[in-house]
């Protein structure tokens, strides 16, 4: 066993040397994060077999080019923390790409020919003239590119014309950003939240020519509007747009030229979004119910909806080539993913192989709807180690960040070693999630945390009450938001806990607001109702400082020191008053932001934190 040494003065959690004491297990679980990956390729619109990607295949996330026509593939970057940020432009000449500093989300768009440059050349600025800030939309034509860029100011949006310097065509206090440029190039759209709420944001259509407002659309308080993009053929303005009218994701087409609307109308369940088939004339709908993705072709002029053949599971991405075959990113939970090509007669095939080993599989997931009285039914997701005996097991409860996102029947490695290791598994869609509609996601605002942690509560009691969790060997897990709630559990319910780990976790709230990067503190501000200025008891209430004096499980804290979005003071804050207590708690810091790019620090990190939940729970 090693300890990691560094500048806290918290106690170090225990990296260990293996999880499994048979070097088969320890090989597999190691096997599903070290297998490369990939992400849905965007190619250049002009020059359609130009293409990028991210994949994990050097060991670390980073951008990669692919021209189709002879099967060349290069990787574009190589950073200390990897690079998450990438775009092509639409005549394939060069990639684009966010640098930031380790891990922080400050930084510029850079960018270098499609074709590689000079071992010795850093990339260029690729809008010379913008100002640093966090990403907050980019969009890149063949004379005109725009980037959204937030900092303390607010959000500003840069205009870059045939190579000249930049200028801002929009700035506002509120955040925002860039959303969609039209194709011919003379429109651009932006989300705003001038209201003052980013949680549901207006758009807004700049004419290129003057930068004034041709087209505005707000549909009222609590409803928010997303701009997908311009429909992809020359001359034509319509713009696809994700609306809540009806209290849940649906689509509608803007034409800006006339200023009307067509709604889509789908008979479907649950949320979806979209992107333009090429010509204009349909889109691909990506339908998400129940934890699971569908895809579907809807004809605009036909209002017909027809059914793509794909497998039960979740689909990450997915985009039509311009000969109508269907790139799509699928995995289920037990099955890696992998990209898939549908051509238009509904043949298939794998596009991207990655090079070495394929993850080894998992387990299926279990679907259960728990009824909570006032509220209706939490979905959860559950797994059993695929040899684990009859009755209640040590079982973690493992929480989605976002708030806004949720847990899907995808595959996990992360999920998988908690398995391995004897452990169930139970994934909450608490109020909050994405998927359920606006009023489930839009249920917690004004007692963020404190609500979700009632549906955590309700699907704890199911599992002991079915047999899956032992009541006396519970974790709560979770990274993000799903960190803050684990926190928040451990001090609000600390009779259903025997450990916790928490990941870049918010701690302090107070402390957080002041430090977090704006866009933030905006949606902070939505969240609440207001600032802690305005609203201070709401904020001292949703806090997991507040309650810490109740917790009496052992924590762990895992914390990126240049994290922007749960900074890494009020974490400190929270440590301090653990060790004021005596409180059995244990720390890991690692030197990125909010997670990490690196595919043996994801691995390090997930082994210190199975480790720490088995001594916790007496496993080892």
């Amino acid at each position: 066993m090693r300890q990691d040494r560094g500048v806290s003065t918290h106690p170090m959690a225990e990296v260990p040397d293996a999880l499994f004491p048979d070097a088969d297990s320890e090989a597999r679980w190691r096997d599903r994060f070290t297998a490369a990956r990939v992400s849905l390729p965007r190619w250049a619109h002009d020059a359609p077999d130009r293409n990028l990607y991210l994949s994990n295949s050097s060991g670390v996330w980073e951008v990669y080019a692919w021209d189709r026509a002879t099967g060349t593939r290069r990787q574009a970057t190589d950073r200390p923390n990897g690079t998450s940020y990438a775009a092509i432009g639409p005549d394939g000449e060069h990639i684009w790409w966010f640098a930031d500093s380790d891990g922080d989300e400050f930084g510029t768009w850079v960018r270098e020919p499609f074709a590689g440059r000079p071992a010795d050349e850093e990339p260029t600025a690729a809008v010379p003239g913008s100002a640093p800030g966090y990403p907050a939309g980019i969009e890149i034509g063949r004379t005109v590119s725009a980037v959204g860029v937030s900092n303390d100011d607010g959000t500003s949006v840069f205009v870059a014309r045939a190579g000249a310097p930049a200028e801002v065509v929009y700035h506002d206090e509120h955040d925002g950003g860039v959303a969609a440029l039209s194709r011919d190039e003379t429109l651009l759209a932006i989300g705003h939240s001038e209201h003052g709420d980013n949680r549901h944001p207006a758009l807004r259509v700049l004419s290129l020519a003057d930068g004034r407002a041709v087209a505005e659309k707000w549909d009222g308080k609590g409803k928010g509007l997303d701009a997908i993009g311009f429909s992809p053929v020359e001359g034509d303005q319509r713009l696809l747009v994700l609306h809540e009218r009806r209290g849940r994701e649906e689509l509608l087409i803007w034409d800006i030229a006339t200023d009307t609307e067509t709604e889509i109308a789908l008979d479907l369940p649950g949320e979806v979004t979209a992107d333009w088939y090429p010509d204009g004339s349909a889109v691909v709908v990506m339908h998400t119910h129940e934890a699971r993705n569908t895809l579907h072709r809807y004809h605009i002029a036909s209002r017909l909806l027809t059914t793509l053949d794909t497998p039960n599971g979740t689909i990450a991405a997915a985009a039509v080539r311009p000969d109508g075959t269907v790139e799509y990113a699928w995995s289920n939970a037990a099955r890696p993913p992998v990209v898939r090509a549908q051509y238009r007669d509904g043949t298939e095939r794998v596009l991207l192989e990655p090079p070495g080993h394929r993850a080894p599989p998992s387990v299926e997931l279990t679907d259960v709807f728990v009824p909570l009285a006032g509220v209706g039914q939490v979905h959860a997701l559950y797994a059993r180690p695929a040899d684990a005996p009859d009755g209640p097991l040590p079982t973690v409860f493992t929480l989605h960040g976002g708030p806004h996102s949720a847990d899907e029947d995808r595959f996990s490695a992360y999920r998988a070693v908690w398995l391995d290791a004897g452990f169930a598994v139970v994934h909450v869609n608490y109020r909050g999630s994405t998927g359920y509609g606006s009023a489930w996601r839009d249920a917690i605002e004004g007692r963020p945390g404190l609500t979700e942690l009632a549906d955590v509560a309700a699907v704890h009691t199911w599992a002991v009450e079915k047999g899956l969790a032992d009541p006396a060997r519970c974790v709560v897990n979770g990274a993000s938001w799903g960190g803050y709630l684990a926190l928040l559990a451990l001090g609000t319910q600390p009779s259903l806990w025997a450990a916790g780990v928490a990941g870049v976790p918010v701690a302090d709230y107070l402390a957080a607001y002041a430090d977090e990067m704006e866009p933030l503190r905006a949606f902070d501000r939505a969240l609440f109702g207001g600032s802690p200025d305005d609203v201070p008891d709401r904020y001292v209430e949703c806090s997991p400082i507040t309650y810490v004096d109740q917790v009496s499980a052992p924590v762990l804290v895992v914390a990126g020191e240049n994290d922007p979005r749960c900074p890494i003071r009020q974490i400190d804050n929270y440590l301090d008053r653990l060790t004021a207590r005596n409180a059995a708690y244990e720390v890991y810091r690692y030197d990125a932001g909010h997670g990490s790019l690196v595919v043996a620090e994801t691995i390090k990190q997930t082994a210190i934190e199975v480790h720490f939940a088995r001594r916790a729970l007496g496993l080892t």
